[in-house]
């Protein structure tokens, strides 16, 4: 087993995760030492921080605060466990460094959770303390007798300690004896939500017979059994004519196919998870979900959500507008997306697309990498960013691919990219979800310090720098002209191909109508991804937009849609 600090990471820190899943790319397994030990300093202040505003929120003791984060936390995933473990052992620690009056910044940086490399900047979160090297000097006597500073710095395993054995087994059973994690590029269909399961794509109907699946063509139009998972199947007793047959023959059916980012699959982080004010025992019910699906949120996305809307807006997604248009589409979804995925990568995980160019019906694919090719995390993100040239070879080995892959009639649409200066632009002067309590935290703050960590998901844009921010709006804009050239020049036997610009600026001035504001469309942990108002806006406006220029591209209303309903109910659900 790794020594604690690693498990204490693993689980109860989860705000470590989503800084990984959301900057790293899909190609890469492990985060580097760099990248692991800079999300070990976020994720320390980050938690030293909820800990102090609980104290404070409830006016009760540093050690009070501990007890409740954990009692909030579930058992699922042995996130109850760990955090217990965690204030065994680091708690005694916290609570003299806060008793001192150093904030989470100095705390981390004591605990060595946070360091600062010779000739590097000092990374944090909060304001500076005016002496900063004398305030730390000071933490580090006041922990100069610490057994976990002593094991943390030795590298020794904290386990190996006898009175911490039985509890360090206890959880490495659970881990080992737990569900294994599917193998997120396989394109097999599944009956469990998560770990990529119907979340990101159809139900299974049956388990046991890998030729049923949704999207395929009917197997002797489903006579007796569901081969396409639509829930339409059997004979009508009155004329006897097979129902998939009466009802869908000649509807054409479709499915929805995204090739995304963390974008595309609903990067999202709830604020109560870190904002101390709003913490409950009701606050962390759907982490563990979260956690099982890389903390994205494919059910509620724009293209394949097929959830009712969490926040309350009547725009449904691309998914349940083909599924109403056309009761035959039922759970005909895939969700392609991966954290981190851009052009480059795409490759390595393309091959989870399910299509059968036989056996299924055809597919709308959307291409939609909207920010890795721009989005870097280093000090000097330009040289890193796509070129158009890398990029129109990446994207036209990709349309082969999928040429080679798609049924016949089938339907791709590439999308363009965002201009991303209304981060800055929008959030730079409001508070961040850990500084609204005391002031002292804002937007601007929060991006110097991922960007200081270089973890931030997009150092190109999240930047008080204007330049930068400005060269990167310019690239994005190039890659966008190379995919509208690519869709008005480029032929494909299998599907046709369009091109729509990312309609950023429409939402948010259809937004501002309804009497909302920009930043309200703006992830809030994050400070990034478009949340979900801004993903089922964007899904509305891509909705009308193909319907005006293409309608062919989302297939014929089905006229025996009420028959379906009457015969076949809710068609199984999702």
């Amino acid at each position: 087993m790794k020594s604690l600090r690693n498990i204490c990471l693993a689980a109860p820190l989860f705000f470590l995760l989503p800084l990984h899943t959301s900057t790293s790319p899909a190609s890469e397994d492990q985060p580097s030492t760099r990248q692991y030990n800079a999300h070990a300093c976020v994720g320390c202040v980050v938690v030293v921080s909820v800990i102090e505003q609980l104290a404070q929120v409830h006016n009760s003791t540093v050690q009070a605060a501990m007890e409740r984060l954990c009692t909030y936390l579930p058992e699922k995933l042995l996130l109850k466990t760990t955090c217990s473990l965690v204030v065994h052992i680091f708690g005694p620690d916290v609570i003299k460094l806060l008793r001192a009056d150093m904030n989470a910044d100095m705390v981390c940086h004591t605990l060595e959770f946070c360091k600062q490399d010779p000739g590097q900047p000092l990374c944090h979160l909060y304001p500076l303390p005016k002496a900063w090297k004398f305030t730390l000097e000071k933490a580090r006597q006041i922990m100069k007798k610490s057994l976990t500073l002593k094991y943390s710095r030795s590298g020794s395993d904290i386990c190996s300690l006898p009175f911490l054995a039985k509890i360090c087994q206890q959880i490495k059973s659970a881990i080992e004896n737990s569900v294994p994690f599917k193998d997120v590029d396989s394109d097999k269909y599944s009956v469990f939500p998560t770990l990529r399961g119907y979340h990101w794509r159809g139900r299974d109907c049956n388990d046991s017979n890998r030729l049923a699946y949704p999207g395929r063509r009917p197997d002797n139009w489903d006579i007796h059994q569901d081969s396409n998972c639509n829930g339409i199947w059997g004979i009508d007793p009155k004329d006897g004519i097979p129902y998939e047959k009466k009802f869908c023959e000649g509807s054409q059916p479709r499915g929805i196919i995204l090739l995304g980012d963390s974008a595309g699959a609903h990067f999202h982080i709830s604020p109560e998870w870190i904002t101390a004010s709003q913490m409950s025992l009701k606050s962390f019910f759907s982490l563990p979900t979260a956690l099982t699906d890389e903390l994205n949120w494919p059910q509620l996305s724009g293209a394949t959500g097929f959830l009712d809307s969490s926040s309350g807006i009547k725009e449904n997604s691309i998914y349940l507008r083909l599924r109403k248009r056309n009761h035959c589409n039922h759970r005909d979804y895939q969700n392609i997306s991966r954290n981190g995925a851009s052009s480059q990568n795409l490759k390595r995980f393309i091959g989870s697309l399910s299509r059968n160019q036989l056996l299924d019906y055809p597919a709308i694919v959307i291409y939609a990498m909207i920010g890795n090719d721009v989005c870097k995390g280093k000090i000097d993100p330009v040289s890193e960013m796509t070129t158009p040239d890398k990029l129109y070879s990446k994207v036209m080995e990709t349309l082969k691919y999928l040429n080679s892959h798609l049924p016949n009639g089938s339907h791709v649409i590439l999308y363009g990219f965002p201009d991303g200066t209304f981060l800055w632009d929008n959030l730079h002067n409001r508070y961040y979800p850990l500084g609204q309590l005391n002031k002292d935290v804002t937007y601007a703050n929060f991006y110097s310090f991922l960007s200081c960590l270089q973890i931030s998901p997009c150092q190109s844009w999240m930047t008080s720098n204007k330049t930068l921010r400005t060269l990167t709006t310019e690239r994005a804009a190039q890659l966008s002209n190379t995919l509208k050239n690519i869709a008005t020049s480029k032929k494909f036997t299998n599907f046709d191909l369009f091109y729509l610009d990312f309609a950023y600026q429409e939402i948010t001035e259809e937004w501002q109508e309804r009497g909302g504001q920009p930043w309200q469309l703006i992830e809030t942990v994050d400070g990034f991804h478009p949340n979900e108002v801004a993903l089922l806006l964007l899904a509305d406006r891509f909705w009308k937009k193909v319907q005006l220029q293409w309608p062919h591209v989302l297939g014929k209303e089905n006229p025996f849609n009420p028959r379906i309903e009457q015969v076949f109910g809710d068609q199984g659900g999702h």
